[in-house]
């Protein structure tokens, strides 16, 4: 609850209102038996019709107080957990913005969507209940016990049997209820990630004409929702006839002991009517209570789903940078011994003792065999990941001693898998600089070599891009991905793989570009084809999670057997293409 507490302060005055709006309201509903039973047993004995209109004029008030007393209540209690929601939702985002790779990895992206709107949909409907159950039904059952007890406390006895036995009932369900809702929040992660995954990779699915299979894989996820879902929910539908049951037995027990007290002239009809009406209110507010403890059930499980978020240590921050003021000036770059391993507990190493400076300025080419540790050497640098071993120095600092928001406004990235949001391309490329003028960007994009089909297209920068940018090619996407980046003007600038679908020319002319509009940033180039990196000031070879070559082109091509095979089995693929 000290949690919880922090998004309840702001909005304090709602959550006082709401619930007196609701007591008000209550207060109505207790008030009106009573007067009902004094209409019947003076107005209506004595035929006294000025009482009999005095009294229901009592009534219409009391009606209309408790009307707006539950508009009201409904109102704060409405307002409060809306704004309740609003401000878990935004840290529990927040949180996951904070996220490293590794935490990521943690949590399915599904499940954390979950948490992000069910989960926390579940927390709020929570607190609406309670600002609106929590006071009506415990202040009814109280208001009601203590008027059915004032005005015949030998029949209040028949509750005496019920209220303990339906306690147990309640008890059972609720102990009963919360492995279900939370079996039933994970399904709705597994749904979610198996949602995400066929329409993100629509695409594949239709290339490969796997749609029957996609639909068999939903459908299983959905089934297995389903009966999760029906596993829990039997509980609310079990309780259900339990209470109706129970109401209609205490009913019928009350108007048979009653009208025996009536026969001998103990009690007044009017009274009976009043006392019926207080029994199906206290039983009504049973109900409320158990209803709210079965949603408090399943809101707990929610709740401990994304408490798991905002308690999971972010594994990687600067909490413990010791230069947070200091920002990167010249793109100087030392690796120390750096040594890496995704999983901790693994023996073998993604990277090992790798050594290498880069001075500002230099263009470095990083090429070697598939899953070699190139990706992963360069995340070290803005810290996307963290080494195991050793250090990375960028401008002689520790790169643990930089904030992440000063180092990584220091380095641009160009991804291996090109990412673009839904949006404009003028607002995409504002990513890399949000206060860029249409003429910095029209260079960033003209150096990049994407500024002939941008003009080309009907709306040029106004384009709408659409989600992950699905109506531009390969090629293209990559081109707006480097203007992106180059706009930023960074003091180094990394691009993965970032030309695959860029044919040569045009990727000599993107070269180019760096030469002159990135001459003082410090490049390093990851690529596939030699050619792309053959004319970097130094070419960096990678085996195994190892530098096994460092030099020029030419150098390696004497000194370093890895970079002979790799050169020799493109010329050969070159020369059989031709």
């Amino acid at each position: 609850m000290k949690r919880y507490m922090k998004y309840v302060k702001p909005y304090i005055l709602y959550f006082i209102l709401g619930p007196i709006m609701i007591v008000c309201e209550v207060a109505g509903d207790v008030v009106m038996p009573r007067l009902m039973a004094n209409i019947i047993n003076v107005g209506t004995v004595n035929g006294d019709i000025g009482y009999i209109l005095l009294t229901g004029l009592k009534m219409v008030g009391v009606a209309c107080l408790m009307a707006m007393s539950g508009i009201l209540g409904s109102y704060f209690g409405t307002k409060g957990s809306v704004y309740f929601a609003r401000d878990l939702r935004r840290d529990v985002f927040g949180k996951i913005q904070q996220f490293s790779f590794s935490n990521i990895d943690h949590f399915s992206t599904g499940s954390l969507v979950t948490r992000l709107t069910n989960d926390v949909t579940q927390v709020q409907n929570l607190v609406n209940m309670m600002l609106r159950m929590m006071f009506r039904a415990p202040f009814m059952l109280i208001g009601a016990l203590i008027m059915a007890i004032t005005m015949n406390a030998q029949l209040a006895m028949i509750l005496v049997v019920v209220i303990p036995i339906l306690g147990l009932v309640i008890g059972r369900v609720i102990f009963m209820g919360f492995p279900r809702f939370e079996n039933m929040q994970k399904k709705i992660d597994g749904l979610n990630s198996n949602i995400r995954e066929a329409l993100t990779n629509v695409r594949v699915i239709k290339s490969f004409v796997r749609e029957d299979y996609e639909e068999k894989r939903f459908a299983t996820s959905n089934r297995e929702l389903k009966e999760a879902g029906l596993h829990a929910f039997h509980l609310v539908i079990f309780m259900m006839p339990i209470m109706a049951v129970a109401t209609n037995i205490t009913t019928l027990a009350v108007v048979w002991f009653g009208g025996n007290q009536i026969l001998n002239s103990t009690m007044q009809v009017g009274e009976l009517t009043a006392f019926t009406t207080y029994i199906v209110q206290i039983l009504i507010s049973l109900m409320m209570l158990a209803m709210m403890l079965l949603q408090c059930t399943r809101a707990i499980a929610s709740g401990r789903r994304i408490s798991e978020v905002l308690d999971t240590s972010v594994d990687l921050n600067d909490d413990a940078a010791t230069d947070k003021e200091h920002v990167v000036e010249s793109g100087n770059i030392r690796f120390e011994h750096v040594g890496f391993r995704y999983y901790k507990e693994s023996e073998e190493k993604v990277l090992d003792d790798i050594n290498v400076e880069i001075r500002s300025g230099e263009t470095v080419g990083i090429i070697g065999s598939t899953g070699c540790g190139k990706t992963t050497l360069v995340q070290m640098i803005p810290r996307l990941y963290d080494v195991d071993e050793g250090a990375v120095y960028v401008d002689g600092v520790n790169v643990k001693d930089y904030s992440l928001y000063h180092l990584r406004e220091g380095v641009g990235m160009v991804l291996q898998k090109n990412i673009l949001f839904s949006g404009t391309i003028e607002e995409n490329l504002l990513w890399g600089n949000h206060e860029a003028t249409r003429e910095e960007i029209e260079e960033a994009a003209a150096a990049a070599q994407a500024a002939d089909f941008i003009g080309a297209a009907t709306d040029g920068y106004e384009t709408d891009l659409g989600q992950g940018g699905v109506n531009v090619s390969g090629g293209q996407k990559q081109r707006l991905c480097i203007a992106r980046a180059m706009l930023k003007k960074p003091k180094i600038l990394i691009l993965d793989d970032s030309t695959s679908a860029v044919d040569t020319a045009t990727e000599a002319k993107i070269r180019e570009a760096f030469a002159t509009t990135l001459k003082d940033t410090t490049k390093l180039i990851i690529a596939q084809r030699i050619t792309s990196v053959c004319d970097a000031d130094k070419i960096l070879v990678m085996d195994e999670g190892r530098i096994v070559g460092e030099g020029t082109h030419e150098e390696l091509l004497k000194t370093c057997e890895t970079y002979q095979e790799i050169y020799n089995s493109q010329m050969d693929r070159g020369v059989s293409a031709s």
